[in-house]
């Protein structure tokens, strides 16, 4: 049952943070293409890449399993916008622009890809860097 107060924690706090996200990256770019969940999704992308390899490693293993949830179920689930991007992919498709819908679904799946291999990548990098640096 804590687990789910805990992914319910998160999933709000993922909700509002892509609220207002979106919000501000549509005011700065308006919404010919829809940036915000571009960007939401590369950034939740990302963030759950890494908090996947972060949770596998050792320290993973001495991390709760509420803790866990908490980020990749619930910040993570109300953070990205994979059900938005859908939809805003279908309504310029509606709208009669394919080559805007196409573009949308390139740079969101193209760069989303990217980014949770980057993620999950990370963790590795850093142990290596320092470990150079610290020798």
């Amino acid at each position: 049952m804590l687990v789910t107060v805990y992914v319910a924690v998160g999933g709000a706090l993922g909700s509002a943070l892509r609220y207002g996200l979106n919000r501000w990256l549509t005011q700065l770019f308006g919404d010919a293409l829809p940036w915000g969940t571009i960007v939401i999704n590369i950034v939740g992308s990302y963030v759950i890449g890494l908090a996947t390899a972060f949770f596998g490693g050792t320290a993973g293993a001495l991390t709760p399993i509420e803790m866990r949830q908490f980020v990749l179920v619930g910040v993570c689930g109300g953070f990205t916008t994979f059900s938005s991007f859908s939809l805003q992919t279908l309504t310029l498709f509606e709208a009669g622009e394919p080559g805007q819908a196409l573009l949308n679904i390139a740079l969101s799946l193209t760069l989303c890809l990217i980014a949770v291999a980057l993620g999950f990548m990370t963790p590795g990098a850093l142990t290596s860097l320092s470990r150079t640096v610290g020798a």
